[in-house]
């Protein structure tokens, strides 16, 4: 594998498996709509406008900056599928409207390409040219559109981490046989590098800190077996710990952090079957798997926790895509209340894109025909306690699951999650 620059510019995380009550489910209901668009030159009023033209679904997603002011999609004009132009676009969301920008250049992006915003409102392209990784830096200029060329990788495959906290940077991932290479794709001195080598084949991505220091990873090891989050730690050379060891053989991925407070969302199949899981970095309590959160026929996964709560990992807001035959849908849930709140998504909603403000409001980005930029609020409900100890442990017309007593999950002995490496490590020295 090799580069070119182009001048220019816890081990142990908890384990049994302790199932809460699940609370009776709640009817979806609408969000409460705020905002007005304007992209490039014009601007449109209006909340989520409901119309029957949707704006062309983003073929790399929705890519937020780790503060939400940015973020950064490829999008195009409507049209048959085979005839679409990508461009990348970014958004503006920390302003008093929101409003888009688009990127374009003298030639249309491919569908494969990926975008991510940095704290300074460029993007940061990469697309893939024969057997090389290409890295960009786009930016408005004008009427135009500026390029400031990075470097490339000679890989055939790499895919984009989450931008890091601090703004600046953006890491990039290419899976080999029995390795993982960890590269530094944009805020290096000198063009794509290579700063960590890691065994074994990995994915996903999750930053442990604010400085951008600790990186998680799901790993699974050279010759095989079970997939194990670790954490990276790139403040010394790239140096592995192991995350999460729920079970000797269990599936333990890391999906989600909160690095104010410390919450951890994961899933695992430690309780028997692959289920959605929460703890605490540092913290002695064991991984719990809520029974609210088990829900039929719909997959349920986490995007975004409420910042700001300092030492109070049970109180933060997590947002939660949820994904079934009737489309994608929200939920909120804190750990202390027990109860998945469940709403409507603004029509061209982002799946899975959102941030929180630190007073409990969701911000959901959508794009439709009517309005092409725009951010739906949803107040973080209060929870309510059930007015019976027994009136949600059943599965009765509700749809509910089987409460823990019903249905009870193999049990795994505990290892603490203060006995892991990380414990106090979590944040740069």
């Amino acid at each position: 594998m090799t580069a070119c620059a182009i001048e220019g510019g816890s081990a142990g995380a908890a384990a049994t498996a302790d199932p809460e009550a699940e609370p009776e489910p709640e009817e979806p209901k609408e969000p409460e709509e705020a905002g007005k668009a304007e992209e490039a030159e014009a601007s449109s009023t209006g909340g989520a406008a409901r119309s029957d033209a949707d704006a062309p679904p983003s073929p790399g997603g929705f890519t937020l900056t780790a503060d939400g002011a940015y973020a950064a999609r490829l999008t195009a004009a409507p049209g048959p599928p085979g005839e679409r132009a990508w461009y990348p676009e970014r958004w503006t969301l920390d302003g008093p409207e929101p409003y888009a920008v688009p990127l374009p250049l003298d030639q249309p992006e491919e569908a494969d390409s990926e975008v991510a915003p940095l704290a300074d409102g460029r993007v940061l392209i990469r697309r893939r040219v024969a057997d090389r990784q290409m890295f960009s830096l786009l930016y408005p200029t004008g009427p135009g559109t500026g390029e400031l060329l990075l470097g490339a990788v000679g890989c055939a495959e790499m895919t984009l981490l989450p931008p890091s906290p601090d703004g600046r940077c953006v890491y990039a991932l290419a899976v080999g046989e029995d390795h993982a290479s960890l590269w530094l794709v944009a805020g290096g001195a000198f063009g794509p590098e290579e700063v960590a080598r890691i065994p074994g084949r990995c994915s996903g991505g999750v930053w442990l800190d604010r400085a951008g220091r600790m990186l998680a990873l799901d790993r699974q090891e050279p010759g095989g077996g079970p997939v194990k989050a670790v954490a990276v730690d790139l403040g010394r050379q790239g140096e592995v710990t192991p995350l999460l060891q729920i079970a000797p053989e269990s599936d333990d991925r890391l999906l989600l952090a909160d690095p104010d407070s410390g919450l951890l969302l994961l899933r695992s199949d430690a309780p028997g079957h692959d289920r959605l899981g929460w703890g605490v970095l540092g913290s002695c309590l064991p991984v719990r798997f809520p029974e609210c959160l088990r829900l039929a026929d719909v997959t349920v996964t986490p995007f975004a926790v409420q910042p700001g709560q300092m030492l109070m990992p049970e109180s933060c807001a997590v947002a939660l895509r949820i994904d079934g035959a009737p489309g994608s849908w929200v939920g909120v849930w804190r750990p202390a209340g027990r109860q998945l709140h469940q709403f409507a998504a603004p029509l061209g909603w982002m799946p899975g894109a959102g941030y929180w403000s630190r007073d409990g409001v969701l911000r959901l980005p959508y794009a439709n025909g009517a309005t092409p930029c725009g951010v739906a609020l949803v107040d973080a409900p209060e929870d309510v306690e059930p007015s019976s100890p027994t009136a949600s442990t059943g599965g009765g017309e509700g749809g509910g699951e089987p409460s823990a007593a019903d249905a009870a999950p193999a049990v795994c002995k505990p290892v603490p999650l203060g006995q892991a490496p990380l414990h106090g490590a979590a944040r740069p020295d």
